[in-house]
């Protein structure tokens, strides 16, 4: 799980990197100097701040979306499609990976009194099933979906924080370390070529980024523990 918790936490740290290589709005750009302390201990996770890190990257995302693109970085164009290009596999495998692993874990919110309860205790019961509904620590199927928000939702998770959650099984935690390793890597060789120390055609000679080895595991994507 070290290894793991290591790999999604590189991803998080380094994504404003990536979108600084590229010259587009930082999606990462909550993970201030605070932030990135706070990240850089996230072997002692408290849930609170873990929370708070969520709330935040959605702020992010929302200022992101109402902002217009920023002019193209100083990298020529090829670099810069080769990064673009990693950091959209990266995303959707990580963002793909949080839906089917919220599909296994995330329990659904509680429902709401029936009308027939009396007043004040349908009123107590919906204020706990709108709470509920409303968790920050809930993955959402809309909304901030960015790498770096699922990567911290994915290390909350292997690190077994607290939230509407049932208990992550053996298979999809494997399932997510296979997915973080082989996102983290793609993200070190982006930011390789970024600083020219490989070119595309290096990169192409190695293979896919998010390839098959990181693809979602079919075995179990329709099973439940």
């Amino acid at each position: 799980m070290t290894t793991t918790v290591t790999h999604l936490r590189t991803i998080a740290l380094r994504w404003a990197d990536l979108d600084e290589a590229v010259g587009a709005p930082a999606t990462a750009a909550t993970l201030d100097v605070g932030s990135r302390g706070h990240l850089a201990r996230l072997d002692q996770l408290d849930p609170e701040r873990l929370e708070l890190e969520y709330a935040r990257h959605q702020a992010a995302h929302l200022r992101t979306l109402e902002r217009g693109p920023d002019q193209a970085g100083e990298h020529p164009a090829p670099v810069r499609l080769a990064v673009l290009d990693t950091m959209r596999a990266v995303e959707d495998a990580l963002v793909g990976c949080a839906d089917q692993t919220a599909a296994v874990v995330q329990r659904s919110p509680r429902a709401y009194a029936p009308r027939s309860w009396p007043a004040a205790d349908r009123a107590r019961r919906d204020q706990l099933a709108r709470a509920d509904a409303l968790d920050l620590r809930r993955w959402r199927y809309t909304g901030c979906r960015t790498a770096p928000y699922a990567a911290l939702w994915l290390l909350a998770r292997v690190t077994r924080a607290a939230g509407p959650f049932t208990a992550l099984p053996e298979w999809e935690e494997r399932r997510i370390a296979a997915v973080a390793e082989g996102a983290a890597e793609c993200v070190e060789r982006a930011l390789d070529i970024a600083a020219r120390r490989r070119t595309p055609e290096q990169r192409h000679r190695r293979g896919p980024c998010v390839g098959a080895p990181y693809a979602p595991d079919h075995e179990h994507r329709t099973s439940r523990p």
